[in-house]
């Protein structure tokens, strides 16, 4: 069979149609009810579909953490999780934390402590910051906790491990750990 037939072949096939779900996800305490082909993140569905676009794309294979949000009080890389996976979730992303007349105390230690550069890393960090303090708080051990018979101690080290899925090509680290570190303080 020559290359033109075959082109011939395929022209006269009928499309597959893509296959299709509805879904319900409760998006910043919104119920939001969606047709989506299946194979849809569910970062492209808070960005592209619901206009919800602080999530950023960073690497598109969940290396970077731009993208982390909370599902169901737990943090997750959204470019890694198909939407349809989510039915009835209540996730969170970087605008259900605060308001602009209002912030969450993780963006305003953000701000109090220059923990950004460009920006556009900001929203994952910040996700990923306040997910650190929670798992901390359940004492859900990291890679360096010392004593896992222990209450978990909110040190540099414990802070830096549980944050290195969140990169910044800016480089802000050391200010981020002081964002994260002013924020533990206030809550204890």
């Amino acid at each position: 069979m020559n290359a033109s037939n075959s082109a011939e072949q395929r022209r006269d096939q009928a499309p597959q149609e893509v296959p299709r779900s509805t879904v319900t996800l409760v998006v910043n305490g919104t119920q939001h009810t969606l047709t989506l082909d299946n194979r849809t993140t569910l970062l492209d569905t808070l960005r592209e579909h619901l206009a919800l676009t602080g999530s950023k794309k960073g690497c598109d294979h969940g290396q970077c953490g731009a993208c982390t949000v909370s599902v169901n009080g737990e943090r997750i890389n959204a470019c890694l999780t198909l939407a349809v996976m989510h039915e009835g979730d209540e996730i969170t992303t970087i605008e259900g934390l605060g308001t602009v007349e209002q912030l969450d105390p993780m963006q305003q230690a953000f701000v109090d402590n220059d923990a950004f550069q460009c920006g556009y890393c900001t929203p994952g960090q910040i996700c990923s910051a306040n997910a650190v303090l929670q798992e901390i708080a359940a004492n859900i051990p990291s890679h360096v906790t010392a004593d896992l018979t222990a209450p978990i101690e909110i040190t540099d080290a414990e802070i830096r491990e549980r944050m290195s899925g969140n990169l910044c090509r800016c480089g802000a680290y050391a200010n981020i750990l002081k964002a994260i570190t002013q924020v533990a303080k206030e809550r204890a």
